[in-house]
Protein backbone atom coordinates (compact mmCIF):
# COMPACT_ATOMS: atom_id res chain seq x y z
CA UNK A 1 0.00 0.00 0.00
CA UNK A 2 2.17 2.42 -1.15
CA UNK A 3 2.08 5.43 -3.31
CA UNK A 4 3.65 8.89 -4.31
CA UNK A 5 3.37 12.72 -4.90
CA UNK A 6 2.38 14.17 -1.37
CA UNK A 7 2.18 18.22 -1.63
CA UNK A 8 4.44 19.86 1.16
CA UNK A 9 7.44 19.68 2.52
CA UNK A 10 6.28 18.33 6.21
CA UNK A 11 3.87 16.39 5.31
CA UNK A 12 5.89 14.09 2.52
CA UNK A 13 6.88 12.71 5.48
CA UNK A 14 4.67 10.07 3.87
CA UNK A 15 5.03 10.79 0.20
CA UNK A 16 4.60 7.47 -1.00
CA UNK A 17 1.30 6.50 0.47
CA UNK A 18 -1.29 9.10 -0.23
CA UNK A 19 -1.27 10.04 -3.83
CA UNK A 20 -1.02 6.94 -5.87
CA UNK A 21 -4.60 5.30 -7.98
CA UNK A 22 -6.17 2.72 -6.51
CA UNK A 23 -4.16 -0.49 -6.52
CA UNK A 24 -5.68 -3.04 -8.52
CA UNK A 25 -6.85 -6.56 -6.86
CA UNK A 26 -4.24 -9.17 -6.39
CA UNK A 27 -4.16 -11.66 -9.12
CA UNK A 28 -3.81 -15.10 -8.36
CA UNK A 29 -0.12 -15.51 -9.73
CA UNK A 30 0.47 -11.68 -8.40
CA UNK A 31 -0.51 -12.37 -4.73
CA UNK A 32 0.20 -9.09 -2.11
CA UNK A 33 3.59 -9.62 -0.37
CA UNK A 34 5.73 -8.40 2.89
CA UNK A 35 7.53 -5.74 1.68
CA UNK A 36 10.14 -6.91 3.93
CA UNK A 37 10.55 -10.22 3.63
CA UNK A 38 8.14 -10.57 0.63
CA UNK A 39 6.08 -13.58 2.14
CA UNK A 40 2.32 -13.64 1.20
CA UNK A 41 0.34 -11.47 3.02
CA UNK A 42 -3.34 -13.58 4.17
CA UNK A 43 -5.23 -14.84 6.79
CA UNK A 44 -2.52 -16.61 8.36
CA UNK A 45 0.44 -14.42 8.32
CA UNK A 46 -1.86 -11.43 9.04
CA UNK A 47 -1.51 -7.76 7.39
CA UNK A 48 0.29 -4.61 9.00
CA UNK A 49 1.63 -1.65 7.95
CA UNK A 50 5.35 -0.10 9.27
CA UNK A 51 7.08 3.15 8.41
CA UNK A 52 10.61 3.33 6.79
CA UNK A 53 11.79 6.56 8.52
CA UNK A 54 14.44 7.28 6.32
CA UNK A 55 12.16 7.34 2.87
CA UNK A 56 9.38 8.48 4.93
CA UNK A 57 7.28 6.02 3.43
CA UNK A 58 4.87 3.26 4.99
CA UNK A 59 4.97 -0.68 3.43
CA UNK A 60 3.06 -3.74 4.18
CA UNK A 61 4.48 -5.87 6.24
CA UNK A 62 3.70 -9.52 7.65
CA UNK A 63 2.61 -10.08 11.39
CA UNK A 64 6.08 -11.40 11.97
CA UNK A 65 8.17 -8.04 10.24
CA UNK A 66 5.37 -6.04 11.95
CA UNK A 67 5.75 -7.29 15.35
CA UNK A 68 10.08 -6.68 15.22
CA UNK A 69 9.07 -2.76 15.12
CA UNK A 70 6.10 -2.81 18.03
CA UNK A 71 8.60 -1.13 20.27
CA UNK A 72 10.35 1.29 17.57
CA UNK A 73 13.49 1.21 15.87
CA UNK A 74 16.29 3.68 13.82
CA UNK A 75 14.30 2.73 10.59
CA UNK A 76 11.53 0.88 11.22
CA UNK A 77 8.49 1.33 13.08
CA UNK A 78 5.37 -0.18 13.72
CA UNK A 79 2.34 1.56 12.89
CA UNK A 80 -0.13 0.88 16.28
CA UNK A 81 -3.75 0.08 15.45
CA UNK A 82 -5.30 2.34 18.39
CA UNK A 83 -8.10 4.24 17.88
CA UNK A 84 -9.27 6.56 20.82
CA UNK A 85 -10.59 10.07 22.44
CA UNK A 86 -11.25 12.29 25.20
CA UNK A 87 -15.16 13.64 24.99
CA UNK A 88 -14.55 15.14 27.70
CA UNK A 89 -12.42 17.74 26.27
CA UNK A 90 -13.39 18.33 22.90
CA UNK A 91 -11.45 20.75 20.95
CA UNK A 92 -12.77 24.67 21.39
CA UNK A 93 -13.38 27.28 18.71
CA UNK A 94 -10.85 29.57 20.05
CA UNK A 95 -8.18 27.01 20.55
CA UNK A 96 -8.93 25.61 16.95
CA UNK A 97 -8.54 28.99 15.65
CA UNK A 98 -5.33 29.82 17.54
CA UNK A 99 -3.97 26.72 15.20
CA UNK A 100 -4.71 29.20 12.66
CA UNK A 101 -5.79 26.10 10.18
CA UNK A 102 -8.34 26.92 7.02
CA UNK A 103 -10.10 24.22 6.66
CA UNK A 104 -12.87 21.99 9.19
CA UNK A 105 -10.79 18.63 9.16
CA UNK A 106 -7.05 18.17 9.32
CA UNK A 107 -4.36 15.80 11.00
CA UNK A 108 -1.50 16.16 13.35
CA UNK A 109 1.72 13.84 13.69
CA UNK A 110 5.11 14.55 15.30
CA UNK A 111 7.53 13.85 12.93
CA UNK A 112 10.86 12.68 14.00
CA UNK A 113 12.78 13.76 11.15
CA UNK A 114 12.13 17.66 11.23
CA UNK A 115 11.65 17.29 14.86
CA UNK A 116 8.73 19.20 14.82
CA UNK A 117 4.49 18.62 14.60
CA UNK A 118 3.56 19.02 10.89
CA UNK A 119 -0.30 19.54 10.03
CA UNK A 120 -2.40 18.79 6.77
CA UNK A 121 -5.78 17.87 5.08
CA UNK A 122 -7.42 16.02 2.11
CA UNK A 123 -7.43 17.80 -0.89
CA UNK A 124 -8.24 16.81 -4.74
CA UNK A 125 -4.28 16.62 -5.11
CA UNK A 126 -3.26 14.25 -1.92
CA UNK A 127 -2.22 16.37 1.16
CA UNK A 128 -1.89 19.82 1.43
CA UNK A 129 0.59 20.77 4.50
CA UNK A 130 -0.72 23.60 6.86
CA UNK A 131 1.91 26.28 8.61
CA UNK A 132 1.35 25.28 12.51
CA UNK A 133 2.19 27.63 14.66
CA UNK A 134 3.88 25.51 17.26
CA UNK A 135 4.02 27.53 19.72
CA UNK A 136 0.34 27.44 20.12
CA UNK A 137 0.69 23.65 20.05
CA UNK A 138 2.80 23.79 22.48
CA UNK A 139 0.18 25.93 24.72
CA UNK A 140 -2.77 23.68 23.79
CA UNK A 141 -0.66 20.11 25.03
CA UNK A 142 -1.13 21.79 28.98
CA UNK A 143 -4.96 21.26 27.96
CA UNK A 144 -5.75 18.40 25.49
CA UNK A 145 -4.18 14.95 26.45
CA UNK A 146 -4.58 13.53 23.00
CA UNK A 147 -1.92 15.60 21.67
CA UNK A 148 1.03 14.41 24.05
CA UNK A 149 -0.28 10.84 23.64
CA UNK A 150 1.17 10.71 19.76
CA UNK A 151 3.56 8.10 19.38
CA UNK A 152 6.10 9.93 16.89
CA UNK A 153 5.75 9.42 13.00
CA UNK A 154 3.45 6.46 13.70
CA UNK A 155 0.17 7.96 14.76
CA UNK A 156 -1.96 11.07 13.91
CA UNK A 157 -4.58 13.36 15.82
CA UNK A 158 -7.33 13.37 13.49
CA UNK A 159 -9.56 16.71 13.87
CA UNK A 160 -13.13 16.94 12.58
CA UNK A 161 -14.45 20.30 14.14
CA UNK A 162 -17.36 20.33 11.99
CA UNK A 163 -18.74 17.46 15.13
CA UNK A 164 -16.20 19.08 17.78
CA UNK A 165 -14.25 15.74 17.31
CA UNK A 166 -10.79 14.36 17.84
CA UNK A 167 -9.48 11.03 17.54
CA UNK A 168 -5.69 9.32 17.72
CA UNK A 169 -5.85 7.42 15.17
CA UNK A 170 -2.77 5.35 12.78
CA UNK A 171 -1.02 8.11 10.72
CA UNK A 172 -1.94 5.34 7.60
CA UNK A 173 -5.76 5.61 8.23
CA UNK A 174 -4.85 9.30 7.30
CA UNK A 175 -3.16 8.33 4.49
CA UNK A 176 -5.99 6.15 3.18
CA UNK A 177 -8.55 8.20 3.82
CA UNK A 178 -7.22 11.28 1.45
CA UNK A 179 -6.20 8.26 -1.48
CA UNK A 180 -9.95 7.64 -1.29
CA UNK A 181 -10.69 11.67 -1.61
CA UNK A 182 -8.56 11.88 -4.52
CA UNK A 183 -10.42 9.25 -6.25
CA UNK A 184 -14.23 10.30 -5.68
CA UNK A 185 -13.64 14.22 -5.33
CA UNK A 186 -15.95 16.18 -7.87
CA UNK A 187 -16.10 19.56 -8.23
CA UNK A 188 -15.26 22.20 -5.82
CA UNK A 189 -16.52 21.14 -2.20
CA UNK A 190 -15.33 17.39 -2.98
CA UNK A 191 -19.38 16.48 -4.14
CA UNK A 192 -22.00 13.62 -2.63
CA UNK A 193 -19.40 10.46 -3.50
CA UNK A 194 -16.36 12.29 -1.19
CA UNK A 195 -19.24 13.63 1.55
CA UNK A 196 -20.06 10.06 2.38
CA UNK A 197 -16.56 8.60 2.04
CA UNK A 198 -16.09 11.02 5.05
CA UNK A 199 -18.98 10.33 6.83
CA UNK A 200 -18.17 6.79 6.78
CA UNK A 201 -14.40 7.06 7.77
CA UNK A 202 -15.51 8.94 10.89
CA UNK A 203 -18.43 6.88 11.58
CA UNK A 204 -15.96 4.10 11.57
CA UNK A 205 -13.78 5.92 14.23
CA UNK A 206 -16.37 6.41 16.60
CA UNK A 207 -17.17 2.96 16.46
CA UNK A 208 -13.63 1.40 17.66
CA UNK A 209 -12.35 4.79 19.55
CA UNK A 210 -11.95 4.20 23.25
CA UNK A 211 -11.61 6.54 26.03
CA UNK A 212 -7.80 7.83 25.94
CA UNK A 213 -7.61 6.71 29.80
CA UNK A 214 -7.93 3.15 29.04
CA UNK A 215 -4.58 3.28 27.14
CA UNK A 216 -2.67 3.83 30.48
Amino acid sequence: MTGAGVTGTGVTGLRRFAAAPAPSAPSVTEPERCEMCREVLDERTGHGHVVELEKRSIVCACRACYLLFTLGGVRYRSVPDRVCHDPARPLSDQDWNELQIPVAMAFFFYNSSLDRIVAGYPSPGGVTECELDLDAWDRLTATYPLLTALTPDVEALFVNRADQEMFLIPVDECYELVGVLRLRWQGFDGGAEARAAIEEFLSGLRRRATALESHG
